[in-house]
């Protein structure tokens, strides 16, 4: 049953306008029905979010796809994920990436998240318990950056780790909205492009 389910999102997913046949395969490929408590597992292939421990959620999977094609993965570069959260959308992008680095802030996510990993044998993820905003300094320079939760604004800081060429995806908080914006650094100058409107719990930061 499970594989009808996941036909048939992996098909809206492609009406929805998701073209990378990578990423479409990625997500054929990752159970994601492992990284949502038992009690959600019957919708882990339904194009919504759902809720995980903390209150926290796994995303849509139309946005996890969006996002990732946004960042325009290739097999040799190296990305930075902050919010690690399920740990689903870190498995995803460790099918198209050389190596993820995923930092969680909530210590029982990044338990959970290690666990997982761990069973699926996936080996390319290395995982991180702290404050994500602080980025990973010993890990400069990434290809690719991720924001998995909503925030106000990204940091100097975290622009600082990015590769010239390289990208990061957001949903960034504006005007009491969050929008998804794709962030590209060229020739030491950061180009933005707004997309679809979105609803992620907000990073921690915002809400303090």
């Amino acid at each position: 049953m499970l594989d009808v389910r996941k036909i048939r999102l992996i098909l809206e997913l492609r009406e929805s306008g998701i073209s990378d046949s990578n990423v479409l395969s990625a997500i054929e490929k990752i159970p994601r029905e492992k990284f949502i408590p038992d009690n959600f597992r019957n919708q882990a292939y339904e194009n919504i979010a759902l809720p995980i421990s903390d209150n926290q959620t796994i995303s849509q999977p139309f946005i996890v796809a969006k996002m990732t094609q946004l960042l325009e993965i290739n097999s040799d570069h190296k990305v930075l994920e902050i919010g690690t959260g399920s740990g689903y959308q870190s498995a995803i992008l460790s099918l198209l990436c050389r190596r993820v680095y995923t930092i969680e802030r909530i210590k029982n996510l990044y338990i959970n998240s290690e666990k997982i990993f761990s069973k699926l044998n996936i080996t390319n993820i290395v995982s991180k318990h702290a404050d994500g905003n602080l980025g990973w300094k010993e890990q400069i320079p990434f290809d690719r950056i991720i924001f998995t939760a909503a925030t106000s604004k990204i940091s100097n800081l975290i622009f600082s780790h990015i590769t010239e060429g390289g990208i990061i995806v957001s949903p960034i908080i504006k005007n009491n909205k969050q929008t998804l914006i794709k962030y590209k650094k060229n020739n030491n100058k950061i180009n933005e492009e707004e997309f679809d409107t979105v609803l992620f719990v907000p990073n921690l930061k915002d809400t303090q």
